[in-house]
């Protein structure tokens, strides 16, 4: 488990965070998967992830790598991005 702070916003489940955790700075939301950029609902997803987490400092816990990327579950004041994402 790790904190980091957003510096990007890809799309609307990666982001990239400062310093890497297990040899990467992209991190993609285990549990969540959204349009890509360039499909329908893209932009919106995107804007919805960096209004949620953009500049904010969240919890990272790694499950996996996939694509250079680690697959993490992701907390914001201990709320999970990914059921926040999901409405729930």
């Amino acid at each position: 488990m790790a904190r980091r702070k957003v510096k990007q916003v890809v799309d609307g489940d990666t982001f990239v965070v400062g310093r890497k955790i297990n040899g990467s700075n992209r991190i993609r939301i285990a549990g969540y998967s959204a349009p890509e950029s360039n499909q329908f609902g893209g932009s919106r997803a995107t804007n919805r992830l960096r209004g949620l987490i953009g500049g904010k400092t969240v919890t990272i816990t790694p499950r996996a790598k996939s694509y250079g990327r680690v697959v993490a579950d992701v907390r914001l004041n201990r709320r999970s991005v990914s059921k926040r994402l999901r409405g729930r």
